[in-house]
């Protein structure tokens, strides 16, 4: 029997003796007959099932060790949770196996319903509980997003995507040129105001709840750059927006931080070249972490989405003219693959 099936085994008798103590202590009676089903995995080696019986349902994380700690998601739920923040309620967990019991925030995610008609509504929505998140006191004992992070995160598309994907290894040439790229982007990020980042804020991880959104996926936290959390929300890897409208919610977000005293940067426009090169950090590390998951994980589906991260660099850089460098080493890679 595979080892995730024994897995799955021992989360269904934790399971069972969590649901007996919660009925109890809750005073609805017996555990009623129910079914247990998956309910999503992601790009990590965490994944969710979904309990439901008699009317009422749950959902389970097994997160397993070592790959996966689950401490980091309690501490960080207890946080955002204190700010009114939509987060998963924990019930019970047992933090050395791995497993979480959760209150189910739904089943439906923004990205299984959001569309050209409804997303200023949901965006909205989602807007408020970003901007709520980042009024919360820098106080936790989280990490910083520093040199050391940011370099690490880029340094995963040559590694994974540039050697892995493509086959090429970075001439000197290419290499004095990503260093370049590497050294403005790092520097941008750094200039930035800090507020508290949930590293993945986008449609995918943002449940159709109420209150609205209900908010996942946020164990990975750090204090970083004001406009990463923003950028993410609207250059998402799996779908796109035009690029007007995407100013629109910018700006709507810029005013609304601005009034509620969160630190972005005083003029707009300096605002959207920050979050231009955030985003274009951000899209680097993603395409390397998708490489990554294909050849060390054997997960090859995200490499579709590859190319939607290309087209948000590209438009960037077109209007960036300090990222000459970034399009010079792409335009270069690109011909290496098809020499």
């Amino acid at each position: 029997m595979p080892d995730q099936d024994v897995r799955l085994q021992h989360l269904k008798v934790w399971l069972d003796e969590q649901l007996a103590t919660l009925f109890a202590e809750q005073g609805w009676g017996a555990v009623p007959p129910a079914t247990l089903t998956a309910a999503s995995s992601d790009a990590s080696f965490r994944r969710y099932f979904r309990w439901e019986g008699a009317g009422r349902s749950f959902v389970v994380m097994d997160a397993p060790p070592p790959q996966e700690n689950c401490k980091p998601f309690v501490d960080i739920a207890f946080l955002l949770a204190k700010s009114g923040i939509n987060v998963p309620k924990i019930y019970a967990e047992d933090l050395d196996r791995g497993f979480l019991l959760l209150n189910d925030l739904g089943n439906k995610t923004y990205l299984d319903v959001i569309n050209g008609e409804n997303a200023d509504a949901l965006f909205s929505d989602a807007l408020r509980s970003l901007l709520a998140f980042q009024q919360l006191p820098m106080v936790a004992p989280l990490p910083s997003y520093d040199v050391a992070l940011l370099r690490r995160e880029l340094e995963l598309f040559p590694e994974w995507y540039v050697k892995r994907e493509l086959g090429i290894e970075f001439d000197a040439t290419q290499q004095q040129q990503w260093q370049q790229v590497s050294d403005l982007l790092i520097d941008s990020a750094l200039a930035q105001p800090k507020v508290l980042v949930h590293r993945d804020y986008m449609p995918r991880n943002l449940m159709l709840s109420e209150p609205n959104p209900g908010v996942l996926d946020f164990q990975d936290a750090v204090y970083g750059p004001v406009t990463y959390d923003v950028t993410c929300l609207f250059k998402d890897a799996f779908l796109s927006w035009p690029e007007e409208r995407v100013r629109g919610w910018l700006e709507s977000y810029w005013q609304q931080a601005t009034a509620l005293n969160i630190p972005v940067q005083p003029d707009f426009e300096d605002f959207l070249r920050a979050s231009d090169l955030m985003g274009v950090q951000r899209h680097l590390k993603v395409i390397g972490i998708f490489a990554r998951i294909c050849h060390r994980d054997g997960k090859p589906r995200y490499l579709a989405d590859v190319p939607r991260f290309f087209a948000y660099i590209e438009a960037v850089i077109a209007r960036r003219p300090e990222l000459a460098q970034l399009q010079a080493l792409l335009v270069s890679l690109r011909a290496g693959v098809t020499a």
